[in-house]
């Protein structure tokens, strides 16, 4: 398995496992604007996005935004996306991911990284458990949605 940051040259293979992500959550399926927008991701520079594969196969992936904590005055992380392909999955990719995602944080000095998964993704929330993230009973989290201009 190998485990790296995505360039442009993973576009393809990461916009395929993008798009693939938000059909698990539902969206329609728009593989043209999976490709665009991690295409503005890897140009901007304003994600860091880590690529699973296997045998050459792209299997996963994990998006990070960054984001700061001005109580302790620290950059933070938001793992805001993280992915695994359905035929790779209970071979150890999302640990693995999830591990990099933790070297990346340190390696920057960040505080933490915060994630947040549906109700019902009971699978995501053992793996989450077992790699040390804790589930936040201190604070709610709020909502606002906008509407598109």
């Amino acid at each position: 398995m190998e485990i790296y940051q995505a360039t442009m040259k993973d576009l393809e293979g990461a916009a395929n496992l993008f798009n693939m992500y938000r059909t698990f959550y539902q969206q329609t399926s728009d593989l043209d604007g999976a490709k665009a927008f991690i295409k503005n991701r890897l140009e901007n520079e304003d994600s860091v996005i880590y690529i699973a594969k296997i045998n050459h196969e792209y299997v996963g992936f994990t998006q990070l935004y960054p984001t700061f904590s001005s109580i302790s005055m620290k950059q933070a992380w938001i793992l805001n996306d993280m992915f695994v392909d359905s035929m790779a999955r209970n071979q150890g990719v999302g640990g693995k991911l999830l591990q990099k995602a933790k070297e990346f944080a340190n390696q920057t000095g960040a505080k933490s990284i915060s994630l947040e998964t549906t109700p019902d993704n009971v699978g995501a929330q053992r793996l989450y458990e077992k790699s040390g993230y804790k589930k936040d009973d201190q604070f709610y989290h709020y909502y606002l949605e906008l509407k598109e201009g």
